[in-house]
């Protein structure tokens, strides 16, 4: 169910909180808008109780900050943190492409293959949520190929956050520049360079970074969120 065509219809949470998330995506909440969960009530006719429970798994998946006393924020991810975040990717990564080129199958390759199709399938049809997860589901995917459970349990952490700075702060084009750049490394991978397949991956992670417009104006608060969920 979309927002664009009647929102009040939503009447579970699940509904709800993938509507919002819909919303982020688009940019039609931008970050620091507040979601005021009286107003959220009235506009989707349920009780407050589903509100809140809708506000917990955005608050979950980092697409909201809940604040004490204050009420729940779209989340405004700063341009420091994103500097932090590609900075330990960069280090982690560069080590994860040697052991992957060293010990990924057949198999491995033809899943990231077809995940590149689901990438730029994503990229056709502009959808900004499921193209920015899918960009980052594809580095999970090689932490997941060399079968060390720690390095991926902190890298699905680290492109979990790495995939909302993206959709928030990554335009289309780059984004497929992004899809471009996986598959660049991926040939390299798979004719077993390790040297050109570490490089290419830190440029991409440094192209993905460097590419990020922080210069999108940040939400004062006020805006009219109602409005922007109905739009």
């Amino acid at each position: 169910m979309s927002l664009s065509s009647s929102p009040p219809g939503a009447d579970s949470s699940d509904d709800i909180a993938a509507d919002i998330t819909t919303a982020i995506a688009e940019q039609r909440l931008p970050p620091g808008t507040k979601l005021r969960e009286e107003a959220l009530a009235r506009l989707y006719s349920v009780s407050r109780t589903k509100i809140r429970a809708a506000l917990v798994m955005l608050a979950k998946d980092k697409l909201i900050d809940l604040v004490p006393d204050k009420g729940a924020f779209v989340s405004r991810p700063t341009e420091e943190e994103a500097r932090q975040i590609f900075f330990v990717r960069r280090v982690l990564e560069a080590a994860l492409v040697r052991e992957f080129v060293a010990k990924a199958t057949a198999a491995d390759y033809a899943t990231l293959e077809q995940h590149l199709q689901q990438e730029r399938e994503a990229l056709s049809k502009e959808n900004p949520q499921i193209r920015s997860r899918l960009l980052s589901d594809f580095h999970i995917l090689l932490a997941r190929a060399v079968g060390n459970q720690v390095l991926t349990d902190v890298l699905t952490k680290l492109a979990g956050r790495s995939s909302l700075i993206t959709m928030l702060y990554q335009s289309t084009r780059d984004a497929a520049c992004s899809s471009d750049e996986h598959v660049e490394f991926l040939q390299a991978a798979k004719s077993g360079d390790a040297d050109k397949a570490v490089e290419l991956m830190l440029h991409h992670l440094h192209h993905v970074e460097k590419a990020l417009q922080f210069e999108i104006p940040p939400s004062d608060g006020k805006k009219d969120f109602v409005k922007a969920l109905l739009a």
